[in-house]
């Protein structure tokens, strides 16, 4: 499919559990369509000089929530890019309020063996810092996917998909909706 067909005039948020893909995905999506790419959690840990984990640690998930809505809001401004958001960002009605406003939400969803196998053992996800990270990852599937349903966009990543399949199936949804 040609990307360049497609007119991309708001931004475009990935959203979905971690391990799905936002990050990964997002930077090949925004590289086939020519925009720039910005990470949320990123943006987070530069706005707060300090790591997520260090955030979560020292000054707790609320004022994470807190900034974390700052600083999409902030991103949405300006020029269409693609946006990888954290994934609870998408929990908070202000943030999707914000995103179905400006832009077009995109939810990568995966299936938790295939969330699992790109998390476990893995350094900086502190929601999964508990006796048993997998239920944990579980728990907020069976919580978050009913929101994440409210997406523009969904699909489906798993993993005998790659990156790049994921970013061909989002371009033929965007033609889709366009």
């Amino acid at each position: 499919m040609s990307s360049t067909a497609l007119e991309i005039t708001n931004p475009l948020v990935l959203v979905g559990l971690m391990g799905c893909g936002k990050s990964s995905v997002g930077r090949r999506l925004a590289q086939r369509l020519g925009l720039s790419f910005v990470d949320t959690d990123d943006e987070i840990a530069k706005a707060a000089g300090m790591s997520i984990p260090e955030i979560f640690s020292e000054l707790g998930e609320a004022a994470f929530r807190d900034g974390e809505i700052k600083v999409i809001s902030r991103l949405l401004s300006g020029a269409p890019k693609v946006v990888a958001t954290g994934g609870g960002a998408f929990m908070a009605p202000t943030v999707r309020d914000e995103i179905a406003r400006v832009g077009t939400s995109i939810w990568l969803r995966g299936d938790l063996e295939t969330l699992w196998g790109r998390v476990e053992g893995k350094a900086g996800r502190p929601l999964l810092n508990t006796e048993n990270p997998k239920q944990v990852l579980a728990d907020l599937m069976a919580a978050r996917y009913p929101v994440y349903e409210l997406a523009d966009i969904t699909v489906d990543t798993h993993a005998s998909n790659t990156h790049e399949v994921v970013v061909e199936d989002i371009l033929k949804a965007l033609a889709r909706t366009r």
